[in-house]
């Protein structure tokens, strides 16, 4: 059996105190005004929840591996997801996708200038992958980086791109080809692009944060589509060795699934707890609808949903903390993500049947949480994706 240890439970109450108190009360006006809280924001930095995994140089908690570091992260999430998921997805990419990448791959000098405002939240930072015909197939990116003198000229599109035009936005970091390389492949020379990680500051001119997505769910979180024209930036803002951007993608999203995966466990945990309520208040023929077999049953199976997910994933966090082999970890994160996200979409599908016709009105959570969780199985790589990496890690040649 899995068991946190006493200073992750600590952690999880303190972090749940603050989700009760700052973010519940607003979800549902937040959601519905599609505003991106950046108060709420702040107050999660001076908690310290974006800078747990940042050393102390940088005004991190410094917290490594051995302190559990990433598994305190995954249970920040899953507390905030589990009174909105708009928070949670929040954090997880200011961290994942934002501070992830530079505290990684980044210069001494790089970390230095970005670092202490993201870590501290008073600024986020996005992660431009995803174009218009670029997702799962990364390495068919078309944004193209042209070193100019001392300048790399930065243009094409991103999109669904989180964290990446609010007020409070410093930088996205994106993907770009900056020149191509032959390599062999079944007898013949082709030619292969070269994928390269840019840091592109807000104000940048030249690039522009379009107008914010109207999403069927997240509504509180910023999303965007970015477009490149022409923008400059200087020589040194390459992020980690030129053409290894792909390879540096993959790592930093192996991360990601893990910490999707704790955010589908807090909407999980939602689920489950309004159910429960409303089973017991809900009267019909002379009794509570929990005594029902037909309802009681549904909420056993989410019980069953809830605890494999938390232990898929708290598994996984405590294998990256731990040091684990690259192969073993990919695979971890994939099944926890797999299993907990397509697991979520379930519990809300369960929630909203047990509320019946009241889980159909927005002015009840549950319903917000059913237009929230679809995302979850798409989001840092589809379910599809994730059952490739499983079977490629079986051994099996799947394309």
């Amino acid at each position: 059996m899995f068991e946190l240890s006493r200073e992750h439970e600590e952690f999880r109450r303190t972090v749940a105190e603050f989700a009760t108190a700052e973010v519940a009360p607003y979800a549902a006006q937040w959601d519905r005004d599609h505003h991106f809280p950046v108060d709420t924001v702040r107050k999660m930095g001076e908690l310290g929840l974006f800078g747990l995994t940042a050393p102390e140089e940088y005004g991190g908690a410094g917290l490594t591996g051995a302190d559990g570091g990433f598994t305190s992260l995954c249970l920040a999430i899953e507390e905030l997801g589990r009174v909105d998921q708009s928070m949670g997805i929040t954090l997880e990419a200011a961290v994942g996708l934002g501070i992830n990448p530079i505290l990684t791959f980044g210069t001494d000098e790089q970390k230095a200038t970005w670092l202490p405002d993201l870590v501290a939240g008073r600024a986020v930072a996005g992660f431009g992958l995803t174009e218009p015909g670029a997702g799962s197939d990364a390495g068919a990116t078309r944004t193209r980086a042209v070193l100019d003198g001392e300048e790399w000229v930065v243009d094409g599109a991103k999109q669904f791109i989180t964290n990446s035009g609010s007020e409070i936005t410093s930088l996205v970091t994106v993907t770009a080809r900056t020149g191509s390389r032959s390599v062999q492949r079944d007898g013949a020379t082709v030619e292969k692009p070269e994928i390269s990680t840019i840091i592109v500051p807000a104000g940048t001119p030249g690039f522009t944060a379009e107008k914010a997505y109207d999403k069927l769910g997240w509504h509180a979180s910023d999303t965007h589509p970015l477009s490149f024209e022409g923008a400059r930036v200087p020589a040194e803002n390459l992020l980690g060795e030129r053409g290894r951007g792909y390879a540096q993608f993959l790592a930093t999203l192996d991360d990601g699934r893990v910490a999707i995966a704790a955010l589908a466990v807090g909407c999980i945990q939602a689920c489950l707890d309004m159910s429960l309520e409303y089973a017991g208040q809900r009267q019909t023929f002379g009794g509570p609808i929990g005594r029902k077999q037909g309802v009681a049953f549904q909420l056993a199976d989410l019980e069953t949903m809830l605890r494999a997910a938390r232990l898929l994933t708290y598994s996984a966090a405590a294998m990256k903390d731990a040091g684990a082999p690259v192969a073993a970890f990919k695979q971890a994160a994939a099944i926890a993500k797999l299993h907990a996200t397509e697991s979520a979409v379930s519990a809300t599908r369960i929630a909203t049947q047990v509320f019946g016709g009241y889980g159909f009105m927005e002015e009840y959570p549950v319903a917000r949480f059913y237009r929230d969780a679809k995302v979850l199985e798409i989001g840092e790589g589809t379910s599809e994706v994730q059952r490739m990496l499983i079977a490629r890690g079986l051994g099996l040649p799947v394309e």
